[in-house]
């Protein structure tokens, strides 16, 4: 027989932990899968597995064999896959998750490009703020913010640095004025995340970059940011967010930033997916195309264009 299929019939009885459900997942009858794993450990000359009425498991010489296989089959895999992905085009449903914020603010933006592009790809799209496991969730990729928790055996890869701002509508600044130290913030009224890490207190960096706990009031708290930016241009009070969040409103003028001079803090944006291993046409086309539309990482965009466009509109 075949070894490379024995091998995989092997791997799939200690998978399903029976001859008869390995068969059933394999689409051969019982026979066929005892023959392989005999054909298996009489070419070795090795038992692999001990069997008894009730249930299967690996003899010492079975688990070593076993890892080795496991490469061996994904190293397979890895060569026909890439064979095949020379001729092909992506296609196929793209899963992406993202940041809630980012997302709405900034992802919105740039799908159309990539759809045109790529125009045999479906886009499947999740926008949360809460913490998601790409390969149990089932997502080929991901956006995080850098607050956001993620699997250390993730690929992570930096798209930009978000600076934290604190703004306010010109109305509000106008009725109430503008914080010049940070102790003024708690002063005024804060627009606030119900979460409870933010709920009471902003961490904002002083001018020598220590972080500070600042107690904030307000009357309005959310789970959603764009609500409390929506909240903000109505001019009922300060609120805390990413400039990717708010750097649109900052060109326009209908939102100021308060205490420019402080550095409250930076957030990387993350394109995370799962394996350095072959990625799939549509995976690779989209974490190349990102990083084309964010060829500095290390900067941040969306202030350098909120200050580009507000001197223009001021020149204008």
């Amino acid at each position: 027989m075949d070894r490379l299929q024995s091998m995989r019939v092997f791997a799939k009885v200690v998978e399903q932990g029976s001859f008869a459900r390995a068969a059933q997942a394999l689409e051969m009858s019982n026979a066929v899968v005892t023959r392989h794993v005999a054909d298996l450990e009489d070419h070795l000359g090795t038992r692999l597995l001990n069997r008894t009425t009730r249930k299967l498991s690996l003899t010492e010489t079975g688990h070593a064999y076993l890892e080795r296989v496991l490469q061996i089959l994904q190293e397979v895999e890895d060569a026909e896959a890439i064979a095949s992905a020379q001729s092909k085009k992506p296609s196929g449903i793209l899963r992406i998750y993202s940041h809630l914020g980012f997302g709405q603010q900034q992802l919105a933006h740039l799908l159309p490009a990539y759809a045109s592009q790529y125009p045999d790809v479906t886009l499947d799209v999740t926008l949360s703020d809460k913490t998601v496991d790409l390969v149990e969730d089932r997502f080929d990729v991901g956006i995080f913010i850098d607050f956001q928790k993620f699997d250390s055996s993730m690929i992570a890869r930096q798209l930009a640095v978000a600076e934290a701002l604190l703004c306010a509508s010109p109305d509000y600044v106008k009725r109430h004025g503008a914080p010049e130290e940070l102790d003024d913030i708690s002063r005024h009224s804060c627009l606030n995340f119900s979460y409870e890490q933010l709920r009471h207190h902003w961490p904002v960096k002083d001018r020598e970059g220590n972080t500070i706990n600042i107690p904030v009031t307000g009357k309005v708290v959310s789970n959603n940011g764009d609500l409390l930016r929506q909240c903000a241009l109505a001019g009922m009070g300060i609120t805390i967010r990413p400039s990717f969040a708010l750097g649109d409103d900052l060109a326009a003028g209908r939102l100021v930033r308060l205490l420019p001079d402080h550095h409250l803090g930076q957030l990387p944006v993350m394109l995370v997916y799962p394996s350095r291993r072959l990625l799939s046409a549509k995976v690779r086309t989209f974490v190349d195309f990102m990083a084309r539309q964010f060829p500095r990482p290390e900067e941040d965009p969306w202030q350098s264009r909120a200050q580009q466009l507000g001197v223009r509109a001021a020149a204008g």
